[in-house]
């Protein structure tokens, strides 16, 4: 059985997930805000040493015609810098619609957008577990 932890990544929040490869499910942990456009890598280094992920999981946003969103370099260079940092093997998988599926799947309870993208975490992630299987 192998731990992974997804992430929403986004310039001012990430959301996070963890999830294993034994039932390709996953569930949201948090929402890490960004500290001056910086990810708070001391809250993701404290989840990292909490979960002992064997891989990470980040969802690249595409548009609807299939080409990478603006924000798609950025998010490339977050999963960089998670291998950096912490070396371990970095995965990337499209993210598209995650978002309005989390908000879709809470319902009223999407009330704050913390808890939407930590939601959007565990979609992505789960997207990516499937894959594998």
């Amino acid at each position: 059985m192998a731990t992974l932890l997804g992430f929403d990544y986004g310039p001012r929040k990430i959301g996070i997930a963890v999830g294993q490869t034994v039932t390709a499910s996953a569930s949201p942990l948090t929402t890490l805000r960004s500290r001056d456009r910086r990810p708070d890598w001391e809250g993701i280094a404290g989840l990292i040493r909490e979960w002992q992920p064997n891989a990470l999981v980040v969802g690249l946003p595409y548009n609807m015609d299939d080409t990478e969103a603006e924000w798609a370099e950025a998010a490339k260079r977050f999963a960089r810098q998670l291998h950096g940092r912490f070396g371990l093997a970095v995965h990337l998988v499209d993210e598209r619609l995650t978002s309005r599926e989390a908000r879709r799947q809470l319902g009223r309870a999407a009330t704050s957008l913390a808890v939407v993208d930590a939601m959007a975490a565990r979609l992505i992630l789960e997207t990516w577990l499937c894959e594998q299987a």
